[in-house]
């Protein structure tokens, strides 16, 4: 178990940090990305991916103590059921941060903390994709011969052997 942090929390108390951290573990499981600074990220990683692990999980009692964390329901049940399952294969490191800079009032680093996407999942989208197109360019390859072999009705002309 990693050792309490000394001195001040993120300006506030204990319960205070408890709470700010909880609502922004809620804030990235239901938006997939939120931008804060580099400290309040910090702290909230090991958090957000220890949620994420329990989701992973899946039973009731882990369902349980992340309902002790984030108390909105709704981003409960979409970490259970699209969040968790999504990283069923990834052994840790759900969460990226990426630094974007420096505030404009305060000159805070800032910092955007994300849901990293598996990397399987984006492989077998971009497959996907590639299959679909290439079916479609079969289907307009096979619908064009087609359209080229049917057999052309007679024009009229505007001649001296129409008018006979």
């Amino acid at each position: 178990m990693p050792t309490p942090t000394k001195g001040p929390r993120l300006g506030g108390g204990p319960a205070h940090e408890r709470l700010m951290m909880a609502n922004l573990a809620t804030s990235l499981f239901e938006h997939g990305r939120i931008t804060t600074t580099a400290a309040k990220a910090k702290r909230l990683r090991p958090l957000a991916e220890r949620l994420v692990t329990y989701a992973k999980r899946g039973d009731l009692a882990s369902r349980r103590r992340v309902l002790t964390v984030v108390r909105d329901k709704t981003v409960v049940h979409e970490l259970f059921t699209e969040i968790g399952p999504r990283y069923a294969n990834r052994p840790g490191g759900y969460t990226r941060t990426t630094k974007i800079g420096y505030r404009k009032g305060d000159n805070a680093p800032m910092v955007v903390i994300e849901l990293v996407e598996p990397l399987a999942e984006q492989v077998v989208a971009e497959a996907t994709g590639a299959a679909k197109r290439a079916a479609k360019e079969q289907a307009a390859a096979a619908a064009a011969p087609v359209a080229a072999e049917a057999p052309e009705a007679p024009v009229a002309e505007d001649g001296p052997a129409a008018k006979e």
